[in-house]
């Protein structure tokens, strides 16, 4: 698919001025292609038939262009359309590098060292837990929800790949903010209260929550923080920023919800099973229970 993607595109690049000017700006194609061609799109049509060294150099070179014309884009605000389609070969050619050499993704990887699933130290008081969760919501706020979408939006009107949003964006975009920032601080609460352990996955609780927000979905948290980064991306007038937020779901939903769930399956047994089947991930539904914390 790369290898077919590679060739449509140079095709397009070559009989399309206007491909030619949003992917590649004042970069003369013929010099990009001599070395694009073979190291991109042939490389990537052999790793197709399981050659490691032909997969190893597509996503080489892939990564190379990729911070090059950003570098590019950046500094002559040509190019930005490219810098994106590089960027996602580049994502696709990692993927396939895994899928060549290893037969499969490894996304346990994310889960190694200060990342692993490690249970709290257990407080006397909930005080410590709170204190330390907060801390917690003000650095990854800042960093997710600020530094990161701040520094996405700006690209993105350097790149020249901006577009246009309605008037009502921005007021819209206020309010999920306000509404999705109160779930997730809830949801905090709730953990570092009841579930004698934090957010963070070298400090979960020692305890299964299913007081407070846990009561409708499995994990508001994780929904707070999409939608705040929805609504960051909103009122910033970024689509890439929205797209950041979406992707950031999906990698949460299909590569850490998967093994967060597993670990704690594997500590609350039973518990976590009937919780998880009485309790949606993302729909709400009404779920009693005659305790707040187990």
């Amino acid at each position: 698919m790369q290898a077919i993607a590679g060739f449509s595109w140079w095709a397009a690049v070559f009989l399309s001025p206007v491909v030619r000017e949003a992917t590649l700006g004042n970069l003369g194609p013929v010099a990009v292609a001599v070395f694009d061609i073979p190291l991109f799109v042939m490389a990537s049509a052999i790793a197709a038939f399981g050659v490691k060294a032909a997969a190893v150099v597509s996503t080489a070179w892939t990564g190379i262009v990729a911070v090059a014309l950003a570098g590019y884009a950046t500094v002559t605000t040509e190019a930005g359309w490219g810098v994106l389609g590089m960027g996602a070969a580049t994502v696709g050619s990692l993927i396939a590098l895994c899928l060549v050499l290893l037969g499969r993704v490894p996304t346990a990887w994310i889960i190694r060292g200060p990342f692993a699933f490690r249970p709290a130290i257990p407080r006397p008081t909930a005080a410590t837990h709170v204190v330390s969760t907060f801390g917690q919501i003000v650095l990854f706020w800042g960093f997710f929800l600020a530094v990161i979408p701040f520094t996405v939006a700006f690209l993105e009107q350097r790149w020249a790949v901006a577009l246009p949003f309605p008037s009502f964006a921005p007021p819209v975009g206020v309010t999920v903010l306000v509404l999705a920032s109160a779930l997730g601080i809830s949801a905090a609460v709730a953990m570092s209260t009841l579930g004698d352990g934090t957010p963070l996955p070298s400090a979960m609780p020692n305890h299964l929550v299913i007081a407070g927000p846990y009561r409708w979905i499995r994990n508001p948290m994780a929904a707070a923080g999409i939608l705040q980064g929805a609504a960051v991306g909103v009122i910033l007038q970024s689509w890439l920023v929205v797209a950041y937020a979406v992707v950031g779901s999906l990698v949460w939903n299909y590569v850490v919800r998967p093994l967060e769930e597993s670990d704690l399956e594997e500590r609350f047994g039973e518990e976590f099973r009937q919780y998880r089947d009485a309790v949606r991930c993302w729909v709400p539904r009404v779920w009693r229970t005659r305790s707040h914390k187990r």
